[in-house]
């Protein structure tokens, strides 16, 4: 079985942040570090080459496939910002609507910048994912993908 590419490592955070070449777009992710350091209680940490995530949890598929990813992360592309992990919100159906201008794609969501959208909505749900995985991590039945 093909090992996981995106796996945590020691590259800098903040070495990430500073090579972004776009002011605005560097601004916006350190805020996303503050908002998701805040909201999660985990420090920021690279996921491969190109994601900054927080938290950790461990899934296993029926398959046999399993790894370790981030509760949630984001990574800044060429046009938007991707944020992973939302979907695990309990509240998510009930506050993306909320959130302002997005995109949303099966597993994250697509930011411009974030003047775009409400910041404290987007807490809210990063928030969400952190409890609902705090709980999970409680309970002893812990076979599969924690956040499905």
């Amino acid at each position: 079985m093909a090992e996981n590419k995106t796996k945590e490592t020691d590259a800098s955070v903040k070495d990430y942040i500073a090579a972004i070449p776009d002011d605005g777009r560097r601004k916006d992710c350190q805020a996303l570090v503050e908002l998701m350091t805040r909201a999660t209680k985990h420090p920021p940490k690279m996921w491969g080459s190109s994601i900054v995530g927080f938290g950790r949890y461990h899934y296993k598929y029926e398959s046999g496939r399993e790894g370790d990813m981030c509760l949630v992360g984001f990574s800044s592309r060429k046009g938007d910002i991707s944020v992973y992990g939302l979907n695990a919100a309990r509240s998510h159906e009930t506050l993306l609507p909320k959130l302002g201008k997005h995109k949303a794609g099966k597993a994250c969501l697509y930011l411009r910048r974030l003047s775009d959208i409400d910041l404290k909505v987007l807490e809210k749900l990063i928030a969400d994912v952190a409890a609902a995985a705090g709980r999970r991590s409680n309970r002893a039945d812990l076979e599969g993908n924690p956040l499905a």
